[in-house]
């Protein structure tokens, strides 16, 4: 039997499994790829919000990280929740020696608050983000309000969405894929790389429980990078796949409820 591709998640831990590690773990599970983990933080957090936050050591998430590349290789790494200025230093330099090592594919999703809108990075370390962890990104992949944060550009039409991929670009990462789900009508994306554009499209689907939406999109395109896609290729089979599954959402608790990572397996799906 064949070794599948392994792909690493560096974030924090969500208890009540819609985001974090958990979402990571279960999209890389459901696209056929081996996923371990790196938890940066530990999160009290359910559907109506995130009730406490606990960071763990730099010397923790070193270890972590050493223990499985060392040992068992990656072909793909997504990054997440980081939480404070020293994790984004460390696993910056982390990601730096890896991409160095095995030339595998980085994914940084720049988390700032959860989907309930609750701080998930301090913000004396937007700087680290910018100047340290971006640069080590084959393929960045802010919302909206992340890009506002880290750029300064605010997105209030698709037009725009040229000018805040150009402004992430600015800092590094070789792929920018700008998110479009908070602008009104479809779903829209741009994936550019300062060359080449592609625009990404989708139907909205009238569903609150949209809970790891963006957790689970960048381990999507970790686990389509580490299977030998190329970049456009990813992000194209990762949007079908995450479209899915906030159409297949569910409420779970008083709030809002999670995507469902597993809906290709009960619709038939591969």
């Amino acid at each position: 039997m064949g070794i599948p591709p392994r792909v690493l998640t560096v974030a924090g831990s969500d208890s009540g499994g819609g985001a974090g590690i958990q979402a990571d773990l279960k999209t890389m599970l459901a696209l056929g790829v081996h996923g371990m983990s790196v938890l940066t933080a530990v999160t009290a957090q359910n559907s109506r919000g995130v009730q406490g936050v606990w960071e763990l050591p730099a010397e923790a998430v070193r270890a972590q990280f050493r223990s499985v590349v060392d040992d068992i290789g990656v072909q793909a790494v997504k990054t997440g929740m980081l939480a404070s200025v020293e994790l984004v230093e460390t696993v910056a330099g982390l990601l730096a020696e890896v991409g160095a090592r095995f030339g595998a594919p980085v994914v940084v999703d720049p988390v700032g608050v959860s989907k309930h809108g609750d701080a998930l990075l301090a913000a004396a370390a937007l700087d680290a983000v910018r100047t340290k962890l971006l640069p080590t990104a084959t393929v960045a992949t802010p919302n909206l309000d992340e890009v506002a944060w880290l750029t300064g550009v605010r997105v209030h039409t698709e037009s725009d969405l040229r000018r805040a991929a150009d402004a992430v670009l600015a800092h590094g990462p070789r792929w920018a894929l700008i998110k479009g789900g908070h602008l009104a009508g479809d779903a829209v994306d741009l994936l550019t790389d300062g060359t080449e554009e592609h625009w990404l499209r989708a139907p909205r689907h009238d569903n609150r429980h949209t809970h790891g939406t963006g957790c689970t999109l960048a381990s999507a395109i970790a686990a389509r990078l580490a299977q030998g896609r190329s970049v456009p290729e990813a992000v194209t089979d990762a949007k079908d796949y995450v479209t899915g599954a906030i159409a297949a959402g569910f409420p779970l608790g008083d709030g809002i409820g999670p995507v469902d990572h597993g809906w290709r397996f009960r619709v038939g799906g591969g």
